[in-house]
């Protein structure tokens, strides 16, 4: 019995590290098939062979284990620019995965303790649990949505154009369903299951068909030329100006010459976040200067800068989205709502400051959260633009940022230095895609040892800057859609959609003839 469950240990964690190749970079969405399908069957097969709750839990835990440590490795290159952050790698390579995959092991555990007698009512329930699960993962605490199984789709932009009306975690649920469909040609009772099975491929399919017919429509719109250009950096700056003292002037020198700003072009500039680290957003103006024979009234330059707010005796930090004129005069700002764990600010900070545990970023200083998302809206010289910023990290949330979709662009500024020369800043980037579809909106991200990019409302990139280039793409010209189902109603779809696995469940448990 115990070489049994080892053997089936090892099974489980192999299945998630392999499910994790369906992500990008690698792509390989087929393996999801066989991941699941075989995840499911081994669950199924227990709860014939035993009603050890633990096992379940644990089950669902290892397959966690090898998701989460193969596709999220990369966060423990982040300790490595500091030496006194080096001894906490140990705790991103193995306690973050372990955390995370208690989600799984949950999971693993609700699906034994409600599981139905027919098979059908089984597989839903699978499925709804699991996307059930995956939503508290992205919302409880701060929430990390990140790798969801419905980003294996990135590369299938016809398919992925469902989430315009349905949202990511409405088509994550779907896919689960998907993948673990094939199972029933192993497991079916009846003619049922492989009904099913088929019904979930012909649904793809009928998703696939969405696309083309939207992605024709959109071909088909009348382009506007914009009275004015967004020019997006890509940037190459390196991450250690974080930990040593950084020289200001050259590198706004640097994108200044990446920028190359022409006098007689209305230009708005997208510079990356953090890129200037020792400048506070007012202190910018000092730096004038170096500007002065570059900008003129016809430019405006946002950046992701530093805010620091003094409140009584205490400093107040903010991560900051800043537009400036050509004065470098504050025409506009957003503080950053959803920070990164230890990353930004630190959970529990009287305690584990104590503990010697500290922030990577802002010289260890916790930033504080933004009082709220707000669309950023320019004015000045003839410009008449409405954005909607998202620094960094909010780009990987869904659902909750389309309360007022009464702007023209998402704007998402990054520094991906922390993630090194690793599957990090693809899988980042990824999100931005699928915000674009969601939204019907262009997404414009600016990056900083990472991915620029230019996204139109169907999730196509129109425009690029390689990981670790200089650069800059511009956008002159766009196609406008309406607002999607999705940007109006958000994630009530998702309570909609399990309602109906919900109806489904208790159906086909009542039917005699399954």
């Amino acid at each position: 019995m115990k070489k049994k469950i080892y053997i089936e240990s090892i099974i489980l964690i192999l299945l998630g590290s392999f499910s994790s190749l369906s992500l990008p970079p690698f792509n390989y969405i087929l393996i999801n098939f066989f991941t699941f399908s075989f995840f499911y069957i081994l669950l199924i097969k227990l709860f014939d062979d035993s009603k050890n709750k633990k096992l379940f839990f644990l089950y669902g835990w290892l397959f966690g284990i090898g998701y989460f440590t193969s596709n999220l490795y990369w966060i423990s290159i982040s300790l490595t620019f500091d030496e006194s952050f080096k001894l906490l790698i140990p705790v991103a390579v193995i306690l973050v995965p372990a955390f995370l995959s208690l989600f799984y092991g949950f999971a693993s555990f609700l699906f034994l303790v409600l599981k139905p007698k027919k098979n059908l009512s089984s597989f839903f329930l699978f499925s709804l649990i699991f996307g059930t699960i995956e939503f508290i993962r992205g919302t409880i605490l701060t929430g990390f949505p990140w790798n969801l199984i419905a980003y294996s789709f990135s590369n299938h932009i016809e398919i992925l154009n469902i989430t315009s009306i349905i949202g990511t975690y409405s088509f994550n649920l779907f896919c689960i369903s998907l993948f673990a469909s094939t199972s029933f040609i192993i497991l079916r009772d009846s003619k049922k299951e492989i009904i099913v099975c088929i019904l979930f491929l012909t649904i793809t399919l009928s998703f696939y068909f969405f696309g083309s017919q939207r992605l024709e429509k959109f071909n088909n719109i009348e382009t506007n030329r914009l009275n004015y250009k967004i020019r997006v950096i890509g940037s190459n700056v390196g991450i250690d100006r974080f930990y040593k003292d950084t020289d200001s002037i050259s590198v706004i020198n640097d994108l200044i010459k990446i920028s190359s700003p022409q006098k007689n072009e209305k230009t708005i500039f997208i510079w990356p976040e953090g890129i200037l680290p020792d400048i506070s957003k007012d202190q910018l103006r000092e730096y004038k200067f170096l500007f002065e024979n570059e900008f003129n009234e016809n430019h405006i330059l946002s950046i992701g800068i530093n805010e620091i707010k003094k409140e009584g005796e205490n400093l107040k930090y903010f991560n900051s989205f800043t537009i400036y004129d050509h004065n470098l005069e504050i025409l506009n700002s957003y503080n950053k709502i959803n920070l990164v764990p230890f990353g930004e600010f630190l959970p529990f900070e009287k305690i584990l400051r104590l503990m010697g545990l500290k922030t990577i970023t802002n010289n260890y200083q916790s930033y504080s959260r933004g009082e709220k998302r707000n669309i950023i809206e320019v004015n000045k010289h003839n410009f008449s633009v409405r954005l909607l910023p998202l620094i960094c990290y909010e780009i990987i949330y869904t659902g909750n940022i389309f309360n007022n979709s009464d702007f023209d662009f998402i704007i998402n500024i990054s520094e991906d230095g922390w993630f090194g020369q690793s599957i990090g800043p693809h899988q980042h980037f990824v999100h931005s895609i699928y915000r674009a579809i969601e939204s019907g909106k262009y997404v414009l991200r600016s990056a900083n040892n990472g991915i620029a990019a230019i996204i139109n409302p169907l999730g196509i990139i129109e425009e690029h800057v390689e990981l670790n280039q200089s650069s800059f793409i511009d956008l002159f010209e766009i196609k406008k859609m309406e607002p999607t189902i999705f940007s109006k109603y958000g994630n009530k779809i998702f309570v909609i959609i399990t309602l109906m696995y919900i109806f489904l469940i208790f159906s086909f448990n009542r039917s005699k003839n399954e």
